[in-house]
């Protein structure tokens, strides 16, 4: 319910680029957001961004908005020619606060110049604009003098923060950075960004890149901005050095956390998904399935096709060395790695539809052999006889199985990509595995790779899942990135129980590091690619999967229950504070005279302890060692040890929802 406030006139503006209009990872944070900020402020919350056409028409319900001022203000700037989304005021479908939407035309401004060809640029100023406009109209539409909260995401948003506080708005300014400009493109130059990023030339950085005029909006943003924060501490390093500015405080990404009442749910869920995405490997691997389905772990990595900071080149080392690890064992362990980046494709591979299909028919045929068998067995029975088995079928079906069985012989390996790249000669991920080896043979046990360069959709011809789906039925995530500022990859498969492996370098890493004693006990593996040389980086990714396929079913089954049981510290309902705590600043800074700050303990928070009781988990050798069985398994009772896990986390205070005003 939203939460007292003894100030009746103060409003929250969140303004971005990406509300209601898929872009990046801003628009989940806003969607997922959503809801908890609107049980806080109420009416008081309003969405600012962008009127895309193709977007308002599929996300947002037309309403008229409830406030007043809001109201007037709509009607003032429609009056003046300006296109405010509608009349009215509007909600957005999975959001559920009112929304302002803008609609960006082209034209120019001599306040703020930038390059012509730099469309979004352009786009940026204009709407930072309009966004002053609409705040210093809703000051001066109001009846009594408002107290304003504007929180700006990124620099797209960041022009209309510089333009409140230049023309003197009654408004306490946020702006967050959820990944700074010049950051981002650095680590895609291949060079050591953290051990030198206290001594980049910034000005020239940005000017070599033609990002001048961004960064100078970014940059003037974080400046202006009453309070700064960043999604995590890495992001705030990184500000502090490029932005020139040390962020007051950082807000953690959260999610939207579904409970389930038993933890056998969720599990009955990993089961299902599994079971789809079997299906597709059974189709892949036609000819080739020389391996137990039973005994295969999924192995996964997605997102930006960004080969080195994403960590897809140490994944694909470290998969050849498991590759070797497990064939020198002996391990009847498979491991089957899906590599989920969009790239540029023309179509899918033939080879791949055409397992599909085989896969298909295979599956027809034993039906209707089934079905056939099934009749006659049943009409047997009905009179009282056994049945005779040498005539329970007939020529016709023998010829048919064998026509099913030649149908899936082929001599090439499995393709290793499912679709054709444009640029297969020089694809990073394809001219490594040629590198390293991997084909998909018969003597791999690690079957590299099933690249799949476009995103996952429940209609594909192919693999027929959406990405949640895909997720829940693989048995590992692996995420080893160089550059990742929050990372809701690694955050999504720890609230559907999946485990996952991150590094230090990523926010999530970091934030994971900083509230659980083991993360690795609850199924959270973290690389260390700060302190560490490559090599180690490799070898310690290594060993984390390698002692991941060493687990016994129950063992992963009590590793998936720990992953889930830390959702909580990903909702929103926690990190929502974080935001709280950072517009409780901004008011008291912007209005000192009405309002004031205390900050939070520092250590004011989650805290998760080691594990009640650790299942032993086999360490990284090359000597077999004995597997400890499903029976010895079965002592940890998980239903205890979640319950005392629970009486030993601290959990951290709640916060008031609006700093108390001065008497």
């Amino acid at each position: 319910m939203p939460l007292a406030r003894s100030v009746s006139n103060v409003v929250l503006f969140e303004v971005a680029w990406e509300v209601a209009n898929k872009v990046g990872g801003i628009y989940t944070v806003l969607q997922t957001k959503a809801r908890v900020t609107a049980d806080e402020w109420g009416e008081s919350y309003v969405l600012v961004g962008p009127y895309v056409e193709s977007a308002v028409r599929t996300q947002v319900e037309l309403l008229e908005p409830p406030q007043p001022a809001l109201r007037r203000t709509l009607a003032a700037m429609n009056a003046q020619g300006c296109k405010v989304g509608t009349p009215g005021g509007s909600v957005p479908e999975g959001f559920g606060v009112s929304l302002v939407a803008f609609e960006v035309v082209l034209g120019r401004s001599g306040e703020a110049w930038v390059p012509w060809y730099d469309r979004e640029a352009n786009d940026a100023v204009l709407f930072g604009f309009l966004v002053a406009w609409f705040l210093g109209e809703f000051a001066a539409q109001s009846e009594e003098r408002p107290f304003i909260v504007g929180h700006f995401h990124e620099w797209l948003a960041g022009l209309g923060l510089v333009l409140s506080r230049a023309r003197r708005l009654p408004v306490a300014t946020i702006f967050t950075t959820h990944a700074t400009l010049l950051g981002r493109y650095l680590c895609a130059g291949s060079v050591d960004f953290y051990n030198n990023l206290h001594s980049f030339d910034v000005d020239k950085e940005a000017g070599e890149r033609q990002i001048y005029h961004r960064y100078c909006l970014e940059r003037a943003a974080a400046h202006c901005a009453h309070v700064l924060t960043t999604v995590s501490h890495v992001t705030a390093a990184e500000a502090e050095h490029l932005l020139k500015r040390k962020p007051d405080l950082v807000t953690p990404n959260g999610l939207n956390v579904r409970k389930f009442s038993a933890m056998h749910e969720f599990q009955n869920l990993h089961a299902q998904s599994k079971a789809r995405v079997q299906e597709f490997v059974r189709g892949h691997f036609y000819g080739h399935l020389d391996f137990d389905l039973d005994k295969t772990l999924f192995f996964f990595i997605a997102g930006r096709y960004e080969f080195s900071n994403k960590g897809a080149d140490i994944f694909l080392e470290a998969l050849a060395r498991l590759n070797y690890l497990l064939r020198v064992n002996g391990s009847e362990v498979t491991v089957v790695a899906f590599f989920i980046m969009p790239a540029r494709t023309n179509n899918f591979n033939v080879e791949s539809l055409k397992g599909q299909a085989v896969r298909k028919q295979l599956w027809d045929t034993a039906n209707a052999v089934k079905e056939k068998f099934g009749k006659k067995l049943y009409e047997s029975l009905l009179v009282g006889n056994l049945p005779d088995m040498n005539k329970m079928l007939d020529r016709e079906d023998f010829t048919m199985m064998k026509r099913a069985i030649f149908a899936t012989q082929r001599q090439s390996f499995p393709p290793v990509c499912t679709h054709n790249m444009l640029d297969d000669a020089t694809d990073p991920i394809l001219t490594t595995i040629r590198r390293i080896g991997l084909f998909n043979s018969s003597n791999d046990r690690v079957k590299v790779i099933i690249f799949h360069p476009e995103f996952l959709s429940s209609t594909s011809p192919l693999l027929p899942v959406d990405y949640e789906e895909f997720v829940r039925g693989c048995h590992l995530g692996v995420f080893p990135s160089y550059y990742e500022p929050w990372g809701y990859t690694p955050a999504e498969c720890t609230v559907m129980g999946i485990p996952s492996v991150s590094t230090n370098l990523s926010g999530f890493g970091c934030f994971m590091e900083e509230h659980i004693a083991d993360p690795s006990a609850y199924g959270i593996y973290i690389v260390d690619r700060r302190f560490r040389a490559p090599e180690e980086w490799c070898a310690q990714l290594t060993a984390f999967l390698y002692g991941f396929c060493q687990q016994s079913r129950r063992q992963r089954i009590v590793q998936r229950n720990r992953t889930e049981r830390l959702s909580d510290l990903l909702d929103w309902k926690y990190l929502g504070r974080y935001y709280t705590f950072a517009r409780r600043m901004a008011l008291a800074k912007a209005f000192p005279e009405s309002f004031t700050y205390e900050p939070p303990e520092a250590a004011a928070g989650f805290r998760y302890p080691r594990p009640a009781s650790v299942p032993p988990s086999p360490a990284l050798s090359r000597l077999s060692s004995p597997r400890h069985s499903d029976d010895e398994d079965e002592r940890y009772d998980e239903e205890e040890e979640a319950a005392k896990d629970r009486a030993n986390i601290r959990r951290p205070p709640s916060p008031p929802g609006l700093p108390p005003t001065r008497n």
